[in-house]
This record gives C-alpha cells, sequence and structure tokens, in this order.
C-alpha cells in the first residue's frame, strides 16, 4: 500500500480515560513484538501504560474503522531537563503503512509544545526507529548522554539485554542511544544563514 494514501486512514489522538481499557492489549503487543523481534523492548505493564494514560503522557493512533492502530508515550527526566519518547507500538495488522512515522513526529511535537528547552531523547534496537528519529533530527549519541534520572533506566530493567547494560555500567547495550538537542539544532540552523 502507498504510504502517504494510508496516513489519511489512521487519526493520532492524546489518550484519555477512555482509553485504558486497552492498556492490557497494548502490553500484550508490546510483549509480542519483542518476541517476534527477538530484541530488547522492555516490558510494559498494563498498569505502567495506564498510567501514561491517566497522566496525559500518551498518544493513541485509530484507524478509520475505529479499530485500535498504535501507541507511544513521554516521560520528562532530570527536573523537565530531558523528554524521551518510548513505547512505540503498531498493531501487526497496520505495521508498513508508515504509522509509526506519524506516531513518532505527533509524539515528538508534542514533546517540543510541552518542554521546548529539552533534550529529546530515545534509546532504541529499531533501525526503523532509527530511521524515524534522524529525520526528526536525533543523532546517536553516548549512554552518558542519557538523563541521570534512575526512572529513565528502570525501563531497562524488564529487557532482554538489561544484563549487558548493568554489566557496563551503562555505558553500553545493544540499543543505540539517540538525542534531540534543541541548542545543537538552533546552532546549526544559525550556522546556515550566517
Amino acid at each position: 500500500m502507498d504510504e502517504d494514501s494510508s496516513h489519511q486512514n489512521f487519526s493520532i489522538q492524546q489518550a484519555t480515560t477512555e482509553h485504558l481499557h486497552l492498556a492490557p492489549h497494548i502490553a500484550a503487543t508490546m510483549e509480542e513484538s519483542a518476541k517476534a523481534r527477538g530484541t530488547g523492548i522492555g516490558k510494559r505493564s498494563p498498569e505502567t501504560i495506564a498510567n501514561y494514560i491517566r497522566e496525559g503522557k500518551a498518544l493513541m493512533a485509530f484507524h478509520s474503522d475505529g479499530r485500535w492502530a498504535g501507541f507511544c508515550y513521554m516521560n520528562d527526566f532530570d527536573n523537565g531537563a530531558m523528554v524521551s519518547n518510548s513505547g512505540l507500538i503498531v498493531a501487526p495488522e497496520f505495521r508498513e503503512h508508515g504509522l509509526a512515522t506519524l506516531l513518532k513526529k505527533a509524539l515528538f511535537d508534542l514533546c517540543r509544545e510541552k518542554y521546548p528547552e529539552a533534550s529529546v531523547v530515545g534509546i532504541t534496537t529499531s533501525a526503523a526507529v532509527m530511521k524515524i528519529n534522524t529525520a526528526l533530527g536525533f543523532y546517536p549519541t553516548a549512554f552518558s548522554e542519557m538523563p541521570h534520572d534512575e526512572k529513565f533506566w528502570k525501563g531497562c530493567e524488564l529487557c532482554v539485554n538489561h544484563d549487558i547494560l548493568k554489566r557496563t555500567g551503562r555505558k553500553f547495550c545493544l540499543c543505540t542511544a539517540m538525542r534531540f538537542d534543541p541548542t545543537v539544532k538552533a546552532a546549526v540552523a544559525e550556522r546556515r544563514f550566517k
């Protein structure tokens, strides 16, 4: 299916308490995806997903026929100096339609709106997510450039690769750390116009 024409088949909205009933399904979809890909996706419990929904930090995607199609959320760290794009999942029947890109872009825009001075960060093993992040202005970086806040690293504890991260003192893992720094972006833009 042509990606551009399929975009009109989806709507993205901020998750509300009306969507809480989807939390178990989202958690199961994340776990199934991790198993199928054989990569490290930190498991999220239905309760964790429900909390992001309640806090107004999550986005939902729906197909035009009303079916749930995707989910992602953000979280702030280091007193709002950094905000993560996390938990991106697309329902299997809606993959390969550009929905992941739409969700990531919508979440990135929401992060920039709510935290305009913050760096936006994420860690991933997914080449597709890395490609989307790069298009948004993220760059690969060292794990030392990720939040120092313990709650950021808590999400890694349920990943199958957590032992690598732990053994290396959070310096290395199979994930790639990526960061969008608004001050770097502004400096690059300023140099282009001189």
